[in-house]
């Protein structure tokens, strides 16, 4: 006998699948991968209160969640027309703004590998050796990164309506 599983529960385990896998793979905590599942099922942005009801969380949780999903591109945060409370909602260019967040974080990275490359001068052979390979790395994420930017960006905006 098949049990059949209602629309809830499938929404409660696809949010939890967010939970665990896109927070582990993004480095996220599993409250900001269940934030995600919860922004992108919502037919609607959420206010703060609807995010800590759907989430099960404290303000502050939801607070510091929401932040980091602002941080890394894929939620916005802003005030609906004659409204004093912001609202959260999934990006509709989330994933660009995901790789934005990316290409930035490996810019910093690569400025890093450039000033410890350049402070290292005077450090044995093979210290110096890491901070060029570094550089080599970095400086070919950087480019990689800038070019899957273009590129899937171009594609977003060519399968806009």
């Amino acid at each position: 006998m098949e049990v059949a599983v209602s629309d809830s529960d499938k929404r409660a385990s696809l949010i939890e699948d967010f939970g665990v896998h896109i927070g582990g793979a993004m480095g996220w905590p599993p409250m900001a991968g269940r934030a995600a599942g919860v922004l992108i099922l919502s037919e609607a942005p959420m206010t703060m209160a609807q995010l800590q009801d759907a989430l099960d969380a404290s303000k502050g949780s939801v607070s510091e969640t929401t932040r980091l999903l602002m941080t890394t591109g894929t939620v916005e945060r802003f005030k609906e027309p004659g409204s004093r409370q912001f609202v959260y909602r999934w990006r509709d260019d989330a994933w660009i703004g995901c790789l934005q967040h990316q290409l930035e974080q490996t810019t910093e990275l690569l400025a890093l590998a450039e000033s410890a490359r350049t402070r290292g001068q005077d450090l044995p052979p093979e210290q110096r050796a890491r901070f060029h390979a570094m550089h080599e790395y970095y400086s070919f994420m950087v480019s990689r990164l800038e070019s899957l930017l273009e590129e899937y960006t171009a594609a977003f905006e060519a399968a806009q309506p």
